[in-house]
């Protein structure tokens, strides 16, 4: 009988022939060159294939190895919550702002590789298989149409626009032809392909403008059980929705308060909103290049790594780097991470989407350099890809809860206030302002999607019942964002249900287990070790991680 380690390695490869995009973005080589199949059909083979895996794993969830039982455990969990959607059937109404079968699609090209002619002909055949995805994407959209099962009309419109933009003469597919000029490969065929794929977009966005918009919902919320299993798909806990939904109105206060005072550090004469204004504004406090952006972001890692690395983390030579890019045009904004592949081939890597923006200031950006990269994903994910002899293949690559992975990111940003590395007011300000903004998530999500009321002693809106337009405002006023990154959040949040809480959520649960690790182990209580464990258990659900750590 084959070991969970086994079976592990085959689903892995079975996984990535179905699901070749994923593939191509978890760092599973050899793909790169097929299409996945978006359809009914597709869906229903992995589907299948989920099953028939779920059932060789579950022997196994009491293997008398360790390793081997929590190679079981954490799959079989990430196979429940598939089987569970494939029979809701999510796929027929899988449409949202930031993450999907398009978005996939789309930004799979980021991270493919593009020094050689072979490696160019990859993205070639993808590129005209492109198409032939949202053929099937569309198809299983259509399956959600005829039962009337669509999504709302705010984020099928956000699809459109993004597609549209791949469509239209400021695609992002455009440069591809230059880029593989530049090394010697074939432009004219990736002309060719690029083409193609662009076609397929402008027919797509036609069925979405003409077929879809007219019957999506006109509702944003979701209500409670459909929120609830969202949840519990990016946390991997029970939630207690209205319990969660106070004490993130908590945090806002807390957080807020904490903030006017380090605000006074900076300017005592001013307000918070004018010290944001101020930080915001100011030449000297900001990247005036894109370059100078990824230039300041990349100091920070390196000098992270070289003071953490051996006295707090185990940092091997291959995770000590860490790239840092402005994404390309058309999609969501924000900044997110990448992971290496297996053989760490390609490096892990932090990605900007900025807008329109060319300044950039630098007093948030500190904390979220730590939050997306090292020790934050950057150190967890590529902690999780190298412990071959502790992780399945398939965990490695491919089990990702944003609770616990979320979760680290967070936390990761706490711990480098508490190790003292917010050494000017106003990095620390963007510390406590990253904090607030993931706060202000908490009570933002969970209201606008069960459509409760706001507080009598909120900031804004008190005593209303949350809307599109009141979250808005709460991202922008009280979350700090730029007006257009308020919008594009509050749309990630409506269409990714459940995701958004992931963050505070993730690391209130985090610091619980810390809390009581210390107080179990005392002044025996090791950080550097505690840290260790929870690396090397991966992000996997947040009550196995809970089970894992105490």
């Amino acid at each position: 009988m084959s070991t969970p380690f086994e079976i592990s390695d085959r689903f892995t490869d079975q996984w990535a022939d179905l699901s070749p995009v994923d593939a191509t973005s978890s760092g599973v080589a050899g793909r790169d060159h097929l299409s996945t199949d978006y359809s009914p059909d597709g869906e229903a083979q992995r589907a299948a294939l989920y099953r028939s895996t779920r059932r060789q794993l579950s022997k196994h969830v009491d293997h008398p190895d360790p390793a081997q039982a929590m190679a079981s455990r954490v799959i079989v969990g990430w196979l429940d919550t598939r089987i569970s959607d494939h029979d809701d059937q999510k796929w027929a109404r899988d449409i949202n702002h930031i993450y999907g079968p398009f978005q996939n699609m789309r930004d799979s090209f980021d991270v493919m590789p593009k020094a050689s002619q072979e490696e160019w002909d990859s993205i070639c055949a993808r590129l005209n298989g492109f198409g032939g995805m949202l053929a099937g994407y569309r198809a299983s959209l259509t399956v959600g149409v005829d039962a009337g099962e669509t999504v709302a009309l705010r984020q099928a419109k956000s699809l459109l626009s993004q597609v549209e933009a791949s469509a239209s003469e400021q695609s992002r597919f455009l440069a591809f032809p230059r880029e593989a000029e530049s090394v010697g490969a074939d432009s004219v065929g990736v002309t060719e392909a690029v083409e193609a794929a662009r076609s397929g977009c402008a027919d797509f966005a036609e069925w979405l403008r003409t077929s879809y918009l007219p019957v999506a919902s006109p509702h944003d919320a979701v209500g409670e059980e459909r929120y609830l299993r969202g949840a519990d798909h990016f946390l991997g806990i029970a939630l207690d929705p209205r319990e969660t939904y106070e004490w993130g109105w908590s945090e806002v206060h807390r957080l807020r308060a904490e903030m006017a005072s380090t605000a006074a550090d900076i300017d005592p004469d001013l307000t918070i909103e004018e010290v944001v204004d101020l930080l915001d504004t100011d030449p000297e406090r900001s990247a005036t290049t894109r370059r100078e952006f990824v230039d300041f972001v990349f100091d920070i890692q390196q000098q992270a790594i070289e003071q953490l690395a051996g006295e707090h983390f185990e940092v091997p030579d291959e995770m000590r780097f860490v790239s840092v890019n402005i994404a390309p045009p058309g999609g969501s904004l924000g900044a997110w991470y990448i992971g290496p592949s297996e053989d760490f081939s390609r490096s892990g890597s932090i990605w900007y989407a900025l807008g329109e923006r060319e300044r950039i200031p630098y007093w948030q950006e500190v904390s979220t350099a730590y939050h997306e990269g090292f020790p934050g994903h950057h150190l967890q994910v590529a902690t999780a890809v190298r412990e071959r002899e502790k992780l399945s293949r398939f965990q490695r690559s491919v089990v990702w809860y944003s609770g616990s992975g979320e979760g680290w990111a967070l936390y990761a940003e706490r711990l480098m206030d508490e190790l003292g590395f917010f050494e000017k007011p106003e990095y620390r300000l963007g510390l406590l302002s990253s904090q607030l903004f993931r706060a202000t998530r908490v009570v933002v999500d969970i209201g606008a999607q069960l459509e409760l009321r706001i507080p009598d002693d909120a900031p804004l809106h008190r005593g209303e019942v949350w809307d599109y337009e009141k979250a808005v405002d709460y991202m922008e006023k009280v979350g700090l964002q730029p007006r257009d990154i308020a919008e594009s959040e509050v749309k990630r949040y409506l269409g990714w249900i459940g995701q958004a809480i992931s963050y505070k959520v993730g690391e209130r649960e985090i610091l619980k287990i810390r809390d009581e690790s210390m107080t179990r182990h005392g002044s025996g209580f090791d950080r550097r070790k505690f840290h260790r464990q929870m690396l090397e258990a991966g992000a996997i659900r947040l009550d196995l991680l809970k089970e894992v750590m105490l």
